[in-house]
């Protein structure tokens, strides 16, 4: 079952991204890797931020979790975690699918470029991978990354974000 989180879900979503999360350990810039990879107090930052955080739940627990977050024309997809034992089991593609079915904005998504696999799988869901110029300029405009997180970061947009910016362009 797909649901919107609520307060008492908080620790299991906390576990959840930080689980997920050891896939990018010896992958992502030394700076951003700890333990725990987020805080409870990043976390929290975060949802006081204005990402509302959906949960995947099967027979009473938490498997994984997605963000979304609605920044000015756009909405961006947020914290996308599946627990370790549970990934490839479609799990963050049904979790995507209803996201995506929450907003008529375009959808962005920035992820790691050294993540492959999570470029390969929001590829495989109908997102483009954007120029690295472009991916650069969209992060700086809509979240709030320091740059050398943007330099080792790259963006996908739905086919609502091109046309959109065919739109935009002959005005």
């Amino acid at each position: 079952m797909i649901r919107q989180s609520t307060a008492s879900d908080f620790e299991q979503i906390y576990e959840i991204i930080n689980n997920g999360a050891q896939a990018y350990k010896g992958l992502i810039p030394s700076e951003y890797w700890k333990e725990p990879y987020m805080s409870r107090d990043e976390l929290r930052g975060e949802l006081d931020g204005g990402i509302s955080m959906w949960v995947y739940e099967e027979d009473g627990e938490l498997v994984g979790v997605m963000g979304i977050q609605h920044r000015k024309n756009v909405t961006l997809i947020r914290h996308a975690y599946v627990c370790i034992s549970r990934q490839h089991q479609g799990i963050g593609g049904k979790l995507l699918s209803h996201l995506r079915e929450l907003t008529a904005d375009p959808i962005l998504i920035a992820t790691w470029s050294n993540a492959l696999w999570a470029v390969q799988f929001y590829e495989k869901h109908g997102f483009r991978l954007l120029s690295r110029e472009e991916g650069n300029l969209l992060q700086r405009k809509y979240w709030s990354s320091p740059e050398v997180k943007i330099y080792a970061s790259v963006v996908l947009a739905d086919e609502k974000w091109f046309d959109f910016q065919k739109r935009e362009s002959k005005i």
